[in-house]
């Protein structure tokens, strides 16, 4: 078992606390639950257990003559265990919505990070680090806009028809100018409200002023 230096440890201690609150204070930045002294415990926190499993057994012996072997970095493999039920409870679930998913993510990669220091690997941590870091702010950047070119915008159509006016008559006209109606809600005889779904906000601008200008049409409103 290699011997380890108080001042070693120590300088694995922090390089794993700052590593950790550098995307804690990320997280902080955009108000999580989950910020800067979370993120930087968890990250120390695993950095303390692998420098225990592989540093604090030097005056043990592990091998016998009968062939048993122990191997006490099996402590420091728990902590991928361990740290899911952390970031379980850092996702929210309301209904059909969930969050926290990435805030959870945070925290597992923290406790890798806090791994990569307490064996020495900093250029591993601090790569690991710069590389979340990067995700978290330009590379979500970039993906919502990349996102927003191919997903489909959505936008309600409320309108009021004419008396002599037929609902057919303008969702065919809808369907003729591209857009996909995604459901239908009647109001009375004369008021619809149509939800759709267009690739462009332009377009579905586009299909509400067409569709306005039809005789059978007397109001239109439209809402992105």
């Amino acid at each position: 078992m290699p011997d380890l230096s108080t001042t070693e440890a120590l300088l694995r201690l922090l390089a794993a606390a700052l590593l950790g609150g550098a995307i804690g204070f990320e997280r902080e930045l955009r108000d999580h639950e989950a910020g800067f002294r979370t993120h930087l415990i968890v990250s120390l926190g695993a950095c303390v257990f692998t420098l225990v499993s592989a540093y604090a057994w030097t005056d043990w012996t592990f091998s016998t003559d009968e062939g048993i072997v122990f191997d006490p970095t099996r402590i420091a493999a728990q902590i991928v265990t361990g740290i899911g039920f952390l970031g379980a409870g850092a996702i929210i679930v309301r209904g059909i919505n969930v969050r926290g998913l990435t805030t959870a993510a945070t925290l597992w990669v923290c406790a890798a990070i806090g791994m990569a220091a307490g064996t020495g690997y900093y250029a591993v941590g601090f790569g690991a680090t710069v590389l979340v870091l990067v995700s978290l702010g330009p590379l979500r950047v970039v993906s919502r806009r990349m996102v927003a070119r191919v997903r489909p915008e959505e936008a309600t159509l409320a309108i009021n028809l004419t008396p002599e006016g037929t609902a057919a008559t303008v969702l065919t006209r809808i369907e003729e100018l591209g857009g996909v109606v995604d459901s239908i809600e009647f109001g009375d005889e004369r008021t619809i409200e149509v939800a759709l779904r267009s690739l462009r906000r332009s377009e579905s601008a586009r299909i509400a002023e067409q569709v306005s200008a039809l005789a059978d049409v007397e109001r239109l409103q439209w809402r992105p």
